[in-house]
């Protein structure tokens, strides 16, 4: 869990962070690195990687086998420290806090970001840890893109491809499509500022048909952009006085994507049913859909 990770964080050194490293790097060809590997990344006589490796285990950073070699591999919660290890040393957070969201593939924390060259007030930031592939490697791959036709992937690969498919696709709708502003990325994390609001479901609106409008606009700009989100819902989208946010963006797809015009209508299908269950707000699917595709 996301909170262990946290306090062992405190508890590696510099030599521990290499051993995770060459793991992980070793991960993306084998599901098991052999011992041998790793002494060639680390540098490090047996006996001295053996010691730290039985050190990582306890903490419950990473697993071995015997069977039919003697290899490793990191858990999530190694592949957590690595990141965090990236962020601290960036000086991209400084302090981590809360989890507030937690879900198949993801689990969200609070974190402080100092203000640059220490003028002014901390900002508080979120921490998206993805977590693709980690129940069913079979169904993120029948699910997501990125994954293409590999038969072989680590989890934490997958989830490490499926953070820089949201990274990039972030960076190309913000700041014109309203997005959280993304802040750093690593392997499988992504800091971004926090969403503004609360999120669409948990909120009582005084003027939905506004902010159905709204979220319809956010659609068509991000279609104007080359962007379909794929997994439009209540719980991915924020609602604030001055408009709404729309996050979790990994599986998004392109108007050229064989099926993106039916990924297109059940976003906006969800949307829709939404506003009419909670509102009793009636809007035509098939006009919407051709509204978010006009240019």
């Amino acid at each position: 869990m996301i909170d262990e990770v946290i306090k062992v964080f405190k508890q590696l050194d510099n030599k521990d962070i290499r051993i995770l490293t060459g793991i992980e790097i070793g991960m993306k060809d084998s599901e098991w690195v052999p011992v041998e590997n790793v002494m060639k990344y680390t540098r490090m006589t047996y006996d001295n990687l053996s010691f730290k490796l039985k050190k990582l285990a306890k903490l419950n950073l990473l697993s071995f086998t015997n069977i039919p070699y003697e290899g490793y591999q990191i858990y999530f919660e190694g592949y957590d420290a690595l990141a965090l290890h990236t962020f601290v040393q960036r000086k991209t957070i400084s302090a981590i806090g809360n989890e507030i969201g937690v879900g198949k593939e993801s689990v969200v924390l609070e974190a402080i970001k100092e203000s640059e060259l220490g003028i002014g007030d901390p900002e508080g930031v979120v921490i998206k840890f993805h977590r693709e592939g980690r129940t069913s490697f079979t169904q993120v791959k029948r699910n997501r893109g990125h994954i293409g036709d590999r038969e072989h992937m680590s989890w934490i690969y997958a989830a490490r491809l499926a953070a820089k498919r949201e990274a990039d696709v972030m960076n190309k709708l913000y700041p014109e499509v309203s997005v959280p502003r993304l802040v750093d990325h690593n392997r499988h994390a992504l800091v971004m500022d926090i969403a503004q609001g609360s999120l669409l479901y948990k909120t009582k609106l005084a003027d939905p048909q506004w902010f159905l409008d709204e979220i319809l606009r956010q659609l068509k700009l991000a279609y104007a952009k080359g962007f379909i989100h794929a997994d439009m819902s209540e719980y991915n989208t924020f609602v604030h006085e001055g408009g709404v946010q729309i996050i979790d963006w990994p599986q998004y797809v392109e108007p050229s994507h064989p099926h993106a015009d039916e990924l297109l209508e059940r976003d906006i299908s969800n949307i829709l049913s939404f506003f009419k269950r909670k509102y009793d707000l009636e809007a035509e699917l098939e006009s919407s859909v051709a509204y978010v595709k006009s240019q």
